[in-house]
């Protein structure tokens, strides 16, 4: 993104550029929500109309992978409580070079997506961006305009919610109490 650095605006073809070259990125973010390929590429379909249609409003061009992000998390929120409910894991795993040592199981990864799923569409945006996208909590924070120490809580507290979940039950969070 070198090529974006001191200038005003991106024009159409430098932001289809940046598309392809992100494309990946943007898709696992949608996938992590959809969990399945079609609704993760109308996710990112439908935020790169949106990107491109309020791409005039982006002020600083070097911030364009912070700013698209933001938007392709908010579409898929949106399509989310669209649908109004998370869907089942149809196609595996989203492959990631990096994320995991050693690619988990099968229903390792079934356990991990149905404790993820216990959390709200805003909550479970901390854990993608921190741990799928592995964003710093200074990124997070600069990206979402939140204080540092508010990123580090929240991704904290869904940790927790998720670890509840997985050694045998969810706690709502809010009560501490358990339901079955």
């Amino acid at each position: 993104m070198r090529f974006l650095e001191g200038r005003g605006h991106i024009s159409e073809q430098e932001f289809a550029a940046l598309m392809t070259e992100y494309r990946q990125r943007f898709y696992r973010i949608a996938y992590s929500y959809a969990k399945n390929e079609h609704d993760a590429l109308d996710i990112v379909s439908e935020a790169t109309y949106k990107g491109l249609k309020h791409i005039r409003s982006l002020k600083e061009p070097s911030l364009f992978l912070t700013w698209m992000t933001r938007i392709v998390i908010n579409t898929a929120i949106d399509d989310v409580k669209r649908r109004g409910r998370w869907v089942a894991l149809e196609d595996g795993m989203v492959e990631k070079q990096g994320l995991f040592a050693d690619p988990p199981d099968e229903e390792i990864l079934f356990d991990l997506y149905s404790a993820m799923d216990i959390l709200e569409p805003e909550e479970r945006m901390w854990i993608i961006l921190k741990y799928f996208e592995e964003y710093s909590f200074s990124d997070i924070s600069a990206m979402l305009g939140e204080p540092e120490s508010t990123v580090k809580s929240r991704v904290y507290k869904c940790l927790r919610r998720m670890r509840t979940y997985m050694e045998g039950g969810e706690r709502d969070g809010k009560s501490g109490k358990r339901t079955v």
